[in-house]
């Protein structure tokens, strides 16, 4: 049984209660406490405002592994693809065996519920807690921290949504997936800690990539002193960053969380198999690198006065009110030879009339049309047709 053949039968251990990223703690709160009793349940603490924040235990083995998701409020498909593991692990199959007979895993679904309450980044004292583990004023950065000193895992997988902007070198193509394995230190040094993380992560792309061909990128390992997984790879911990990013028409990530799923499950089976010591770390730095080459929408042949050029439009989404909907403000990107980028919508509009301005760094706030339709119209930032 490989990953590909465990993606075909997804649908019996996807968690169907999570078919959005605006899912809150009192929605996932009655899933864990559901769980059958090989899941050892523990409340870690709780959030500013007072929400619990759990952890899961199960498993045998000798190996321990940290799953920890949604530090970051509006980051939700690893908490799905999270749920969908605690099902997945519910099964009786080789992969499930293996796993409990060599893995002991504590897994955290939510480690920010007040962000995800209003569906944004920060917590409830607007601290970024990925950027909080030296002074940890936040409690759920020092929960976190805990748990790690605590449990004192081999491995980590620290997972995250990143901008549906990045691109993959040489493809233009979304990457759908990043994987890191985060330095620690500014020289970007090389050890056994690292060099682990680094080969299990060649043992997942070497996977995910014939699932997902071309949509999967390596994070810039740039030092990041604050950040949770830089020092976690400097405590001793093997820590695998994965990225949640873009996919064409998968705007709540429903496809995305299957292949974040599936990244989870080749990284944890690698350890367990001990089959990444058998990788490179050359296949790691091999992983194409991420880029910012294309836009969400990409306007091709567009006459300015004295000049044709390419057009790129991106958005901001911002969450509503009710912290369950988001609302998108469209802002010009960029003005000129776009010919080296794409997007995931593309027009070109040849012969189309402009109304409105199209203005560098300003809200998108124009129509297009030509002799049979309309098709495009921004009023002061906002995608109306």
């Amino acid at each position: 049984m490989n990953i590909q053949t465990i993606l075909t039968h997804y649908s019996t251990f996807e968690e169907k209660t999570l078919t959005n990223r605006f899912f809150k703690h009192e929605d996932i709160l009655p899933l864990i406490h559901q769980l059958p009793s090989e899941f050892k349940v523990e409340q870690l603490g709780n959030s500013v405002n007072g929400k619990s924040i759990n952890a899961v235990k199960w498993g045998q083995g000798k190996t321990k592994i940290m799953l920890w998701s949604q530090m970051h409020g509006d980051e939700a498909t690893g908490t799905m693809a999270l749920f969908d593991l605690f099902n997945f692990l519910q099964k009786e199959n080789e992969m499930v065996k293996l796993l409990t007979e060599n893995c002991q895993l504590l897994i955290i679904p939510m480690v920010n519920p007040d962000g995800a309450a209003v569906f944004t980044r920060r917590n409830a004292q607007q601290i970024d807690i990925n950027r909080d583990f030296l002074q940890t004023a936040s409690p759920e950065g020092k929960i976190l921290k805990q748990a790690r000193d605590d449990f004192e895992p081999n491995f980590g997988f620290n997972l995250h949504d990143q901008t549906t902007l990045w691109s993959v070198d040489g493809t233009l193509k979304p990457a759908t997936l990043s994987y890191l394995a985060p330095t620690f230190d500014k020289a970007l040094s090389l050890n056994s800690i690292r060099k682990d993380a680094m080969l299990v992560i060649a043992d997942m792309f070497a996977e995910l990539d014939q699932i997902l061909p071309h949509h999967i990128g390596l994070f810039d390992d740039e030092y990041e002193p604050r950040a949770f997984g830089d020092n976690f790879q400097a405590a001793g911990t093997s820590t695998i960053l994965i990225e949640a990013g873009g996919y064409p028409n998968d705007p709540e990530k429903q496809q995305i969380r299957k292949y974040f799923f599936a990244s989870i499950l080749s990284g944890l089976i690698s350890i367990a198999s001990k089959s990444y010591e058998k990788q490179t770390t050359t296949n790691y730095f091999s992983i194409p690198k991420n880029t910012k080459q294309i836009f969400h929408i990409l306007i091709n042949n567009l006459v300015l006065p004295g000049v044709t050029v390419s057009v790129g439009i991106n958005y901001d989404e911002c969450p509503n009110a009710d912290g369950k909907s988001t609302y998108k403000n469209y802002t010009i990107q960029d003005i000129g030879d776009l010919s080296f980028c794409d997007a995931y919508e593309v027009y070109d509009v040849n012969g189309c009339q402009l109304n409105g301005n199209i203005v560098f760094n300003k809200a998108a706030d124009f129509e297009l049309s030509n002799e049979k339709q309309t098709i495009l119209v921004f009023k002061d930032g906002y995608l109306l047709l």
